[in-house]
């Protein structure tokens, strides 16, 4: 099997932070990268398209937060907006995946680490982001 994406950008975009991290496609992991403080979509989308760059990325997922009936909300549409101004830019395509239970997944993984939800304050965007990429690596090779 071919592998389209080496290393993949993943983003759990939330009103006041972005959480980062990069998947691996080869090996079905991820590693957190940052959690990145709300600006603007314009500002957002410069930090994240140079990280980007410097990280020898070729691919982004972007985490959809889905309503439960299926339908996107005003955090759904956020995220798209950061997709969306990513993708405008040219250099990488960007797929969006239903991340609805990602901070969710993301608690309960960092729990079993030993981290309490004071201590988990500082990362659970990056470790959702972790999931979210983890998810989509998964989704993707399945439909292969």
């Amino acid at each position: 099997m071919s592998e389209p994406y080496q290393r993949i950008l993943s983003l759990d975009v939330g009103t006041k932070t972005i959480g980062i991290a990069i998947g691996h496609f080869r090996i079905d992991l991820s590693e957190p990268v940052m959690t990145l403080s709300r600006q603007s979509v314009r500002k957002d989308t410069i930090k994240i398209l140079e990280l980007a760059r410097k990280r020898a990325i070729d691919h982004v997922v972007v985490g959809l937060p889905l309503q439960l009936d299926g339908t996107e909300g005003r955090s759904a549409r956020l995220a798209r907006q950061i997709g969306d101004a990513i993708s405008a830019d040219g250099t990488y395509t960007v797929s969006f995946y239903d991340e609805t239970y990602s901070t969710i997944e993301a608690s309960e993984r960092l729990q079993q680490s030993g981290k309490n939800s004071r201590s988990q304050k500082d990362i659970i965007d990056q470790a959702a982001a972790m999931v979210i990429v983890e998810d989509w690596i998964r989704a993707y090779k399945r439909s292969l």
